[in-house]
């Protein structure tokens, strides 16, 4: 089990989109920890690269993530929503996309991990199917899957999988709910009660994601029995990461967080502006078709710096995320969780003390 080598319980999580970058992931891994290289949106072919060239900037292990492709959305959902975006892209004088399904070039990923293991695939957006985890069990790597409820995990246990992804409500980005349609906002489970149900339910080992900015949040979920913290959204404005400068000036405000269908189809956390707050109630659960058609203006607003029409993923505690680089940021956090865990130690010993 990787988790039993690393020299802290501290992970860096996939950033699908652009702020994962080759160099970010093996600026956490020098220090000893477990860092993600996220594939979502890349072909096969640019996943090798940027494996490749992650591999020249550390010799320590690291972890792909993949998305579960899911299945064609209801195309009628998808016009109207395109109806309703029109006048946008007017404004921003830019084309809406192309609404179509894809697989996130599955096959050809999974055939790549296949040729060029890495020590742990893990899955968001549904549990890979049997046979997948078998060949990756295969070549020797670790099956992570993403769960947001209790029935996921068991079915993600079932399947074969070696360690639970445990995703609260709070968590910036996308959720990793099988279903996306199953999981209307504001529902759902927060990461402390999804943590105690599971660690009551599995022995398997459990890695807490959703709203963890602190040493002293990752000392809380360490304490319900994960092993580990994967933190993505502390590690946005990391001078590593490849974050838009739109979405890094978003990250210094204190605006409000919201959850969202408008940019992607698929429920997602983010800073709330103008297009989150018009279009949420609109948009389907179609995933990636919205992804495709949105994408033109988000990448319109990205070039323009005009943050209202793009999507500034970031989880509920975004406010306390700094400026400064992986590394500093991976150690500063163990840091903080070792002065967390003595601080409880220390008023536990008191308590006891005035017992007695």
């Amino acid at each position: 089990m990787l988790l039993d080598d690393v020299s802290t319980p501290v992970i860096l999580a996939p950033l699908a989109g652009g702020p994962s970058t080759p160099e970010l992931t093996a600026g956490v891994a020098e220090t000893g920890a477990l860092a993600f290289l996220a594939a979502g949106y890349l072909s096969a072919e640019a996943l090798a690269e940027r494996m490749a060239a992650t591999r020249r900037l550390t010799v320590r292990p690291f972890a792909v993530n993949l998305f579960v492709p899911g299945r064609p959305s209801d195309a009628r959902a998808v016009e109207r929503y395109a109806r309703v975006l029109a006048h946008e892209a007017r404004r921003m004088v830019a084309p809406l996309g192309s609404p179509r399904f894809d697989d996130d070039d599955w096959p050809a990923k999974l055939d790549l991990l296949t040729r060029d293991p890495v020590p742990v695939v893990s899955f968001t957006f549904g549990c890979p199917p049997e046979d997948a985890i078998a060949r990756l069990h295969g070549v020797g790597s670790e099956v992570w899957v993403t769960v947001t409820s209790p029935d996921e995990a068991g079915r993600a246990e079932a399947a074969g999988c070696d360690v639970l992804v445990v995703q609260g409500l709070e968590a910036g980005g996308h959720r990793g709910s099988w279903e996306d349609g199953d999981d209307d906002h504001p529902g759902g489970f927060g990461l402390l009660g999804l943590l105690q149900l599971l660690r009551a339910g599995t022995e398997l080992p459990l890695v807490a994601t959703g709203g963890i900015a602190t040493g002293a949040a990752i000392a809380a979920v360490l304490a319900l029995g994960a092993r580990a913290a994967a933190l993505g959204t502390a590690f946005l404005r990391c001078p590593e990461a490849g974050t838009s400068d739109v979405h890094r000036r978003a990250l210094e405000g204190d605006a409000g967080t919201a959850l969202t269908r408008a940019f992607t189809g698929r429920t997602a956390r983010g800073i709330r502006n103008r297009f989150l707050d018009e279009y949420s109630g609109q948009a389907p659960s179609a995933y990636p078709e919205v992804h495709h058609l949105t994408a033109p203006l988000r990448q319109a607003g990205r070039q323009r710096q005009e943050g209202d029409v793009v999507n500034l993923w970031a989880g509920q505690a975004y406010p306390l995320v700094h400026d400064r680089p992986a590394g500093d940021l991976v150690r500063d956090l163990t840091a903080e969780l070792e002065e967390a865990l003595d601080g409880v130690t220390a008023r536990i010993g008191r308590m006891q003390s005035r017992r007695g």
